[in-house]
């Protein structure tokens, strides 16, 4: 039976994903649901294992009533989020730009870009962090900051330093987006930039009539991969509450609930940044 191009299409979609859904069904969908389960329930252990008595939605509310450092690091992280994301888009596609020009070393500096990507992640990176590698001191071992002071008020400076900061956690968590951008604009055709030389375009010109529209649907996906990462990072302020309260606190139904919460709060970032790029890509 002869296939049309749509359904060759779907197949080939489904036959990537494959291995994805049945690792799914394999190794998550159990746990998923016990989790759940475990979240409608207060948990007891007892000599037999955990013994469950169903309260409905009384962890969820324990939530926003009863916990006073969970809706605060929601809204931290929110904020984080908000502010680090658009730095990494920003920095990796004008980096990825720069590493696709013809250049010595270009691979070598590949290489370093996606380094932190391999080192400073998970128990590495919290380590790192507890040291104050993320931080610049330059501004307060060398009394810049009483500099400084002087002609920018307190209260502008002390974001600004803030931001700077957070400059390194940017360039530590741009490698693959740096390479998702690079792999995008290989595949621009260079006849489209010759035909833009040959027309007058400037380079400002072609960046925003050629390069940027070609980047959109990679500037989607590395979009979803940046908000997904920033929230589950390891200096994350939910998921550290998270795993306190779990391992900590021994509180696996409590933990469970706040766990789901912070699941469907990705999903609807998520599912508002996937209408607005699709009402983007599809005008």
């Amino acid at each position: 039976m002869k296939l049309s191009m749509r359904a060759r299409h779907i197949v080939e979609g489904y036959s990537f994903i494959a291995p994805w859904i049945i690792g799914f069904f394999f190794f998550m969908a159990i746990p998923l649901g016990r989790s759940f389960y475990y979240s409608l329930n207060d948990l007891k252990p007892t000599k037999m294992g955990l013994e469950a008595t169903y309260v409905g939605l009384k962890n969820y509310r324990e939530a926003f009533t009863t916990d006073i450092h969970f809706a605060p690091l929601l809204m931290e992280t929110m904020t984080d989020m908000l502010t680090q994301v658009p730095l990494i888009l920003i920095f990796a596609m004008f980096s990825a730009i720069l590493l696709n020009r013809k250049a010595y070393g270009r691979t070598f500096f590949r290489g370093v870009f996606f380094l932190p990507v391999i080192i400073a992640s998970g128990a590495a990176l919290r380590k790192l962090m507890e040291q104050g590698v993320a931080t610049l001191p330059i501004f307060y071992q060398f009394d810049l900051y009483r500099q400084l002071n002087n002609f920018i008020p307190e209260e502008v400076l002390d974001p600004l330093l803030q931001y700077a900061d957070a400059l390194t956690l940017v360039m530590w968590d741009s490698g693959v987006q740096i390479l998702i951008f690079l792999a995008a604009l290989q595949t621009i055709s260079p006849t489209l930039y010759e035909a833009a030389k040959i027309d007058g375009a400037t380079e400002w010109e072609v960046f925003w009539k050629i390069t940027f529209p070609m980047l959109i649907p990679m500037i989607f996906v590395n979009t979803l991969y940046s908000i997904v990462n920033s929230f589950t990072k390891p200096d994350n302020g939910v998921m550290n509450h998270l795993l306190n309260v779990v391992f900590v606190s021994n509180k696996y139904a409590y933990g469970s609930a706040i766990g789901w919460l912070y699941f469907m709060f990705i999903f609807i970032i998520l599912g508002f940044v996937f209408l607005i790029f699709r009402r983007g890509l599809a005008d």
